[in-house]
């Protein structure tokens, strides 16, 4: 018997072991699923995360293309325009050589009254002309 005690000890020491090992193969085993299923969930986010960032930098693209394209016409537009130096450079030669302002308004009035008082000479030489005309055939 007390060969047997040994061996009974022995194999209930085994058994526990073996009852440990199993105990913590099955904790890693629920361990390793656990860690598995959490990657897959995390994958499966960061994959949903990556999509909706790819969509956000599509629009962002198609919008800086947009704006570039906005900035390129406006660019060609303004250097088509003349600029505000430009127009205040003509608007002086402009100025400068004004047709109505070669004569001045007193030389305008002068040429006038010269005009009106020739055409009022003709017309009194006319009326004088005309009585003497009648006044000897009367």
């Amino acid at each position: 018997m007390a060969q047997q005690q040994p061996n009974e000890d022995i194999s209930y020491e085994l058994a526990l072991k073996l009852r440990d090992l199993e105990e913590n193969n099955r904790l890693m085993k629920e361990r390793i699923l656990l860690i598995g299923q959490n990657l897959i969930e995390f994958q499966e986010h960061n994959r949903k995360e990556i999509l909706d960032i790819k969509k956000t930098l599509y629009i962002l693209e198609s919008d800086a293309k947009r704006i570039k394209s906005v900035i390129e016409s406006l660019s060609e537009e303004i250097s088509k325009s003349a600029r505000k130096e430009e127009l205040a450079i003509l608007n002086r030669q402009y100025k400068m050589f004004e047709p109505l302002e070669y004569i001045r308004i007193q030389d305008l009035d002068k040429l006038l009254d010269e005009k009106i008082k020739n055409h009022r000479h003709k017309e009194s030489e006319e009326a004088k002309n005309e009585k003497h005309f009648w006044v000897g055939k009367t």
